[in-house]
């Protein structure tokens, strides 16, 4: 299994004892279709809406494992605005509208089991009124939005080249004043090198990148085997290719692994990190990916630039060499729909994808 998945399955479970009856009902029946990472998150929107809901003096239960379905079907609309207010204004952490619509959403998921699917001893819904069938949740994300924010903070043409390049030979220039960074440069450029090489000529997500396998690589075949986000099928990976570019990146690293890194053989991570005072390398983790693309970003002069845009800025160029649905499969998205901001990104992206003809001899 996935480790991500792994983990967020066993706080799941860690978490569902905390919860009502109808909750746990409602996530075995999610399970075959969801995953436990999503239906972690299910359960997190719930927590919040619950203690809500004890603070507001909405229930009388002294306890989340306490409040019964009764109360849920005694909630006016006003009670759901209040709820979103509460979202949006929280001094703790105010969420944004994108954030509040996935709660909201959550809770009509639940709420549409519990008084449509659900059903008591004598078949009657498990929940006689369902206010939450009446609030309306607007989309939050549009592609042509989400092009938007991203035009002018990604990788486009030679840059890509370059910023590789920039981490193999000139960022060590660049830190040539300060011995300890030039040392962890020096100990780890060529896995950092590999890393954002494999995502710029793929398209894998960080977590994809974490949970990599020394035998998930298939350099001959030029592909990597991965779990996808989103499936919950933990038998089964998916393979994904990667340019013929990553190859040599790879080729570099993977001759430096053992050695560099000490990896002990019991460990089958790709992708290892030497943490201090240890002996031997363990799998990196998705924050020092994210930290280590940071921190050449900014000395390459894209400090915006997260691993996040390594992936659009590789789904950009792939985009415009390919087809909407082919960038779809190549980047492991559920509908067309999450693929279309790149179609929107640039005027000059639009252009050229409409007008770039297909190779002679093709259909």
């Amino acid at each position: 299994m996935n480790l991500q998945k792994k983990k967020d399955r066993e706080e799941l479970e860690r978490r569902i004892p905390g919860m009502p009856w109808y909750v746990e009902k409602f996530v075995n029946y999610k399970l075959p279709d969801l995953s436990p990472s999503s239906l972690l998150e299910y359960v997190r929107d719930y927590e919040t809406f619950f203690s809500w809901l004890m603070a507001e003096g909405l229930t009388e239960a002294k306890s989340m494992t306490a409040i019964p379905l009764e109360d849920l079907e005694k909630l006016h609309m006003d009670s759901i605005d209040n709820y979103r207010m509460f979202l949006a204004t929280r001094k703790e952490q105010a969420n944004s509208r994108a954030t509040i619509s996935r709660k909201l959403s959550s809770l009509r998921s639940l709420f549409h089991y519990l008084s449509q699917i659900a059903e008591d001893e004598n078949f009657y819904p498990l929940l006689k009124r369902n206010v939450m069938a009446k609030v309306s949740i607007k989309r939050t994300h549009k592609p042509k939005d989400t092009a938007a924010k991203l035009e002018g903070k990604l990788l486009q043409d030679e840059e890509i080249a370059e910023f590789i390049a920039y981490i193999k030979h000139d960022y060590a220039a660049d830190v040539a004043g300060n011995k300890q960074a030039l040392h962890a440069h020096e100990l780890n450029r060529t896995r950092d090198a590999c890393i954002v090489s494999l995502i710029l000529n793929s398209g894998l997500r960080v977590s994809e990148v974490v949970n990599l396998n020394v035998d998930d690589l298939d350099l001959k075949k030029k592909l990597v085997h991965v779990y996808r986000k989103g499936k919950n099928d933990d038998t089964f990976k998916t393979p994904v290719y990667f340019r013929q570019d990553a190859v040599a990146d790879l080729e570099a690293y993977l001759q430096q692994r053992e050695i560099r890194y000490k990896a002990p053989k019991r460990e089958k991570a790709l992708f290892l990190a030497l943490a201090n005072g240890k002996i031997e390398g363990s799998r990196m983790t998705k924050r020092a990916i994210q930290e280590m693309v940071v921190k050449y970003a900014k000395r390459f002069g894209k400090p915006y630039l997260s691993v996040h845009k390594l992936r659009h800025s590789f789904a950009t160029d792939y985009y415009l060499r390919n087809d909407l649905y082919k960038t779809q499969e190549q980047l492991g998205h559920a509908s067309p729909e999450t693929t279309q901001i790149y179609a929107h990104l640039t005027d000059k992206t639009m252009e050229e994808a409409i007008d770039r003809k297909r190779p002679a001899g093709t259909e």
